[in-house]
This record gives C-alpha cells, sequence and structure tokens, in this order.
C-alpha cells in the first residue's frame, strides 16, 4: 500500500483490478471518505472534491470529521507470546512490555 497526503490528511492508495483504477482512501475521520481514478492527478483531484464534501456531511450528521485519539488500544495475543514478549523487552531492552512495544510501533510507524 503507498500513501498520499492531500490537504493535510493522509490516504492510503491501492489499485482495484476490477474496477482498473486507484482507490484512496482517507485515514483517521469519522467515515468513510474515499475516492477513485486512473491517475496520480485524478487521484488527487478526486481526493480534494472528497474532502470538500465530508466535512460537509459530518457537520449534518453532528460528528466532527476528524477521528480523537485517546493513546490506548487492546492487543491480544496467545498467553506464550505475551509471556516472550514480556521477557524480550525487559531481558533484551530493559524496558516494560508497554514501553517495548510503543518504541517498535513507533519505529514501523515512521518507516512506513
Amino acid at each position: 500500500m503507498n500513501t498520499m497526503t492531500i490537504n493535510g490528511y493522509q490516504a492510503v492508495i491501492a489499485f482495484d483490478p476490477d474496477m482498473q483504477m486507484f482507490r484512496g482512501e482517507f485515514v483517521g475521520l469519522n467515515g468513510g471518505a474515499d475516492f477513485y481514478a486512473s491517475d496520480v492527478a485524478g487521484l488527487k483531484e478526486e481526493g480534494e472534491t472528497s474532502l470538500r464534501v465530508f466535512p460537509e456531511a459530518c457537520e449534518r450528521r453532528g460528528i466532527e470529521p476528524r477521528k480523537q485519539f485517546s493513546g490506548k488500544f487492546s492487543l491480544r495475543l496467545d498467553p506464550a507470546t505475551h509471556e516472550a514478549a514480556t521477557i524480550a523487552a525487559a531481558a533484551a531492552h530493559g524496558q516494560s512490555l508497554n514501553q517495548w512495544t510503543t518504541e517498535a510501533i513507533r519505529q514501523a510507524a515512521l518507516a512506513g
């Protein structure tokens, strides 16, 4: 997957083989705001259009356009993986599992 920034909003871009078009979908919004085009210039134009329409729809529905993130999320692991990760975090890195996981996610997100 690739990403594109349009007017300060991040969109994930993928090719839809059935439609033979590129599909963009904005992330971090309270609802679906997707758009299609056959080339990069078209994606940018359609994305801008989607961003003009989306806030109006949110206002009519009485919701904020952007999601609010709490900084918390729950992760379920099998017990053996949970134990191994806790040991790896403490023994190899001198960190709590939360610290170790936060750093791993931060590095992966910045690299992507």
